[in-house]
């Protein structure tokens, strides 16, 4: 199921750039998913940022929005700190794999309910995830 996922995640990374200055994804984001109360990145998750990194610096204009997110377990305070974690351990990857800072933003959501829903797994599995997006 992961590799299926790591799949579609690539997959979306064409076509992902959207005018200069305007976050509105136009393609699909490319979904890390995280254990509970967890923010260590697995194998998988760590295929997947290597790839968004590649294509990231392929096309040296490209910004990367990094947003984190967690399931609604436990406090919101403690989930939005989650949330931020997550986001910046993918950001922290994403540059020892060679994007800029500068070119990374980061932002969480806290509970998932501000993100758009991905359709995997159950809907805890689903909100505790990064999504990254390539933009223009």
């Amino acid at each position: 199921m992961r590799k299926i996922l790591i799949v579609c995640g690539l997959a979306g990374l064409s076509g992902c750039a959207v005018p200069l200055g305007d976050t509105t994804p136009v393609g699909p984001a490319t979904p890390v998913f995280f254990q509970p109360f967890s923010a260590a990145l697995d194998a998988p998750a760590e295929a997947v940022i290597a790839s968004t990194a590649q294509a990231a610096k392929i096309s040296p204009q490209m910004r990367v929005i990094v947003t984190g997110a967690a399931d609604s377990v436990g406090s919101e305070k403690m989930n939005y700190y989650l949330s931020e974690t997550r986001a910046q351990i993918v950001a922290d990857t994403l540059m020892q794999d060679g994007v800029p800072e500068e070119r990374i933003e980061i932002r969480a959501n806290g509970t998932a309910q501000a993100i758009a829903p991905v359709q995997t797994g159950t809907p805890a599995q689903s909100a505790r995830r990064v999504l990254i997006q390539l933009v223009d």
